[in-house]
């Protein structure tokens, strides 16, 4: 009976692990697929005050983008679409 419990118990970890990891995988293609403004939308005006493009150089953007790639939690492809972005409407 311990073994039976046992084994359940081990793969509905395992079936949960599963669809976590694919739910993960789901998510960052999604994410990957936005654009450099949704990003920007999502990611940036939520914590600051919305700032003008033309607020800083195309070089400025760079190095914010660089900053907050680790504040922000977003992957390299992502800080340069918004980097891209904000360059773009600067």
């Amino acid at each position: 009976m311990k073994k039976l419990i046992l084994i359940s118990a081990l793969s509905l970890s395992v079936t949960a692990l599963a669809i976590y990891s694919s739910s993960c995988t789901s998510q960052r293609e999604i994410a990957a697929q936005k654009s450099g403004a949704e990003l920007w939308g999502q990611n940036c005006i939520r914590c600051h005050n919305i700032p003008s493009p033309a607020a800083y150089s195309d070089v400025e953007w760079e190095t914010i983008g660089l900053h907050m790639k680790e504040r922000a939690n977003m992957t390299k492809e992502q800080i340069d679409k918004v980097v891209m972005f904000l360059q773009t409407v600067n």
